[in-house]
């Protein structure tokens, strides 16, 4: 079939052209959509400037082709063949893709915003600056491909192939790169808050300067990966492995950490303002000094020897402990309950309940806490609702005068009696 009889058939309202063979054509500007293409033969055809939305384009040829700006929304490509195409700025947003191959084609700027990808090949595509909005790219291969400044926003990477990627200065806030394989990616300064990266695979990942604020890396593999003054704030990182993962200069504020594994890894100069230092794999870590300031601006600040990097990491974790010499029966047990809630939606601080262990002749809560600093403060708070409580708190406050030669006890009474129980 000639070009002419094609589009003379599309005047007259004929839509099916599944099958055919127009290989080599010359189709630039052309108007298509709807059109039934599966199975075609397109391959090197000239479709740039195109309008194909929602054509019908499934199993079909479509390698070396020139789609540069053309109109594929909503299109159907599950299972296409478009390597070393030419999409640059094409729309294939909403488009269908699934089980596409897309190898080395050259999608720079290109729309894929919603558009689906599952398993989708786009090993070693151009996708700079591509727009790849909520799309789906579960268990895609984008190995080796180039993605430098594209927009991922809610995508969907679960289980991609991401191995050698660059995807420096993208924004992946919000994605999901659960179990991803993202071996030696490139991710350097790019905004990953948010992003959800529990179990991924990023040994030797490059993350420096990215902005992992809120990001769950729970379980992720990061041996060997550069994190350098990247942003962990409120991170998720417990049971993940760091080892010989460098984090110099990185913001860990307030991130939690539980249970990673942090062998041979550096963290001279790492912020770790309300940081747990408990139960972390540290053997033979290498941390000059950190920054414990609340803002991270180096206004405090801990040097170490290679012994008492050692053991910051490894302190135990501050407990408070009230003793009652009694059994609390069930209804002494009740009312602790109910104060220690009212206390906690006044003090932050107390984030879970006491633990508590009732013997024969006694009663004994712990609180553990996640810093050192709030100590005294919590010894303070906890003892509210025991009958020796005044007597008690006297003697914290002196103690923290003793400490820090100033009388705070009215700025903490001040603050306790906001509390009601």
């Amino acid at each position: 079939m000639t070009v002419e009889e094609l589009l003379e058939k599309y005047a007259t309202g004929v839509r099916d052209f599944s099958g055919i063979d127009i290989s080599e054509a010359n189709l630039s500007g052309v108007k298509l959509s709807g059109a039934d293409f599966s199975h075609a033969n397109l391959s090197v055809v000239n479709l740039s400037g195109a309008n194909l939305s929602g054509a019908n384009l499934s199993h079909a040829k479509l390698n070396v082709a020139r789609l540069r700006g053309a109109h594929l929304t909503g299109a159907n490509l599950n299972n296409a063949s478009l390597n070393v195409a030419n999409l640059i700025r094409a729309d294939l947003s909403r488009a269908q893709l699934k089980g596409a191959s897309l190898i080395r084609a050259e999608l720079i700027r290109a729309d894929f915003n919603r558009a689906e990808l599952t398993e989708a090949n786009l090993a070693s595509a151009d996708l700079r600056e591509a727009t790849l909005r909520h799309a789906n790219l579960r268990r895609a291969n984008l190995s080796e491909a180039i993605v430098r400044g594209g927009v991922l926003t809610g995508a969907n990477l679960e289980q991609a192939y991401l191995n050698g990627t660059d995807l420096g200065r993208c924004d992946l806030s919000s994605a999901n790169c659960r179990d991803a394989e993202m071996k030696q990616v490139n991710l350097s300064r790019s905004n990953l808050s948010g992003a959800n990266l529990s179990g991924a695979n990023l040994r030797w990942a490059d993350l420096s300067g990215a902005n992992l604020r809120w990001a769950d890396l729970s379980g992720a593999k990061l041996s060997g990966a550069s994190l350098i003054g990247a942003d962990l704030s409120n991170a998720n990182l417990t049971n993940s492995s760091l080892v010989h993962a460098d984090l110099s200069q990185a913001r860990l504020i307030k991130a939690e950490w539980v249970g990673a594994d942090l062998t041979g890894a550096t963290l001279t100069g790492a912020k770790l303002h309300a940081t747990s230092r408990f139960g972390l794999k540290t053997e033979g870590i290498t941390c000059e000094w950190v920054d414990l300031s609340p803002t991270g601006d180096r206004s405090i600040t801990q040097h170490f020897s290679l012994e008492e990097s050692r053991e910051f990491f490894n302190a135990t974790p501050p407990t408070i402990s009230i003793i009652v010499d009694a059994a609390l029966d069930h209804e002494a047990n009740f009312a602790i309950s109910g104060a220690y809630f009212q206390i906690a939606q006044q003090y932050p601080v107390l984030k879970q309940p006491p633990s508590m262990e009732i013997g024969r002749r006694r009663t004994v809560f712990t609180f553990r806490l996640e810093s050192d600093a709030v100590l005294l403060p919590t010894a303070y708070i906890v003892i509210l609702p025991f009958k020796d409580a005044t007597i008690t708190q006297n003697n914290i406050c002196t103690a923290i005068a003793m400490l820090r030669g100033e009388d705070i006890s009215q700025r903490v009474l001040k603050n306790s009696s906001k509390i009601k129980y």
